[in-house]
């Protein structure tokens, strides 16, 4: 069973609330919503509608191809980042793959499409990628996965070891999938990024998405880039004739147009004041806080398996990061959200510290609503 954050009418209805009164800190879209201009040119793409949108996503192509720096034959764009996962995964039909662990869990499941062979890079105690990563990647070895920042740890891959990753895989003949769909959040993305070794390894494919930046997880909307244009053809095959619908290109060309640079720079910031807010809040709580570049916090819980029924109950939502390889039930991801969402979750979490304070070190569970919560 998928446990992919974001389900906040499935958790709503099983606890019994309206959906509005849920706070869903398990979905990571940016918390200052859909620019205007975007908005405007989805309503305005509704009467379009009785067209085939474009398969080859020429206008779009076209402007990320500018925007990127690229050439337009090395872009594929896709239903989501998910798509385009899964696409790569059709295309190259891999045997044996590497996956760090933790890591975003789609990569495995698309693998696992395939009957590709799992083998899991674990991450040291402080959940990052060490050099000896290059010791895994050997001729056998036909794909690697690696996402940075990191989902969910939001840590990113320093720029020197992906590119002695990236020079270790081109000598295997690896092909390297980098998912960078977290990248627009970070504040130095221009030097974090590797979207400027696209043409220097052809074996490399960068995943992006526009669902968190500009808030439209409902329209999904991905790509991918690389400069392999044969095996980009293959990735076209792997999937439908039309990949992205028409209201779907109106986002991401209005999105990328000039008037929504302000947007951008608002939200890193926003992203990066509320996150380090965060992040100081959970460590007077006394948990053990990682520091990510994104726009959520991971963080581990110590003796609170149950955190996130417990917030459940108070009608705020977490994301449970148990169902991750090596991590455990203490494990947790929040999203940065509104500040006064964000201020409200705290004290949820001072209440349920105080209550444990009082009941001798040990946090207390609502029991009703606990056997509630069971019961459906």
């Amino acid at each position: 069973m998928k446990l992919h954050g974001g389900d906040v009418y499935g958790v709503a209805e099983a606890i019994g609330i309206p959906v509005e009164r849920c706070m869903d800190f398990s979905a990571n879209i940016n918390p200052l919503g859909i620019p205007d201009g975007v908005k405007k040119a989805m309503a305005d793409a509704i009467a379009d509608s009785v067209h085939y949108p474009d398969p080859d996503c020429r206008k779009l192509v076209q402007a990320l191809a500018e925007g990127l720096k690229v050439q337009p034959e090395w872009i594929l764009c896709g239903n989501g980042g998910a798509d385009i996962i899964y696409r790569i995964v059709q295309a190259a039909r891999p045997h044996k793959a590497l996956l760090p662990a933790p890591t975003f869990l789609e990569y495995g499941e698309a693998l696992e499409s395939v009957g590709a062979e799992l083998v899991h890079y674990l991450t040291d105690g402080q959940m990052e990628i060490r050099e000896d990563i290059l010791d895994w990647i050997s001729d056998d070895l036909d794909i690697l996965f690696l996402c940075t920042p990191n989902n969910p740890t939001g840590l990113l891959i320093p720029t020197k070891l992906l590119e002695q990753i990236l020079e270790r895989a081109l000598r295997t003949g690896t092909r390297v999938v980098l998912d960078e769909c977290f990248m627009d959040f970070v504040v130095e993305e221009r030097r974090c990024s590797m979207m400027e070794r696209v043409k220097v390894y052809p074996n490399l494919v960068i995943v992006k998405s526009f669902t968190k930046l500009y808030g439209i997880p409902g329209i999904r909307l991905g790509y991918g880039i690389s400069s392999d244009e044969a095996f980009l053809k293959r990735m076209k095959r792997a999937g439908q004739t039309w990949p992205v619908n028409g209201i779907a290109l109106a986002a991401g060309i209005a999105a990328l147009k000039k008037e929504q640079e302000q947007f951008v720079r608002d939200t890193v910031e926003y992203v990066r004041r509320e996150r380090e807010w965060l992040s100081g809040q959970l460590r007077e709580l006394g948990y053990t806080v990682y520091e990510g570049q994104a726009d959520y916090l991971f963080f581990r819980a110590p003796g609170q398996p149950d955190l996130y029924e417990r917030l459940l109950n108070r009608g705020i939502i977490i994301r449970r990061c148990r169902n991750y390889v090596g991590l455990t039930a203490e494990h947790y991801r929040i999203a940065v959200r509104r500040q006064e969402e964000n201020r409200a979750l705290i004290e949820r979490l001072r209440e349920l510290a105080a209550a444990g304070t009082a009941s001798s070190g040990r946090i207390l569970t609502c029991e009703r609503n606990e056997r509630t919560w069971r019961q459906k």
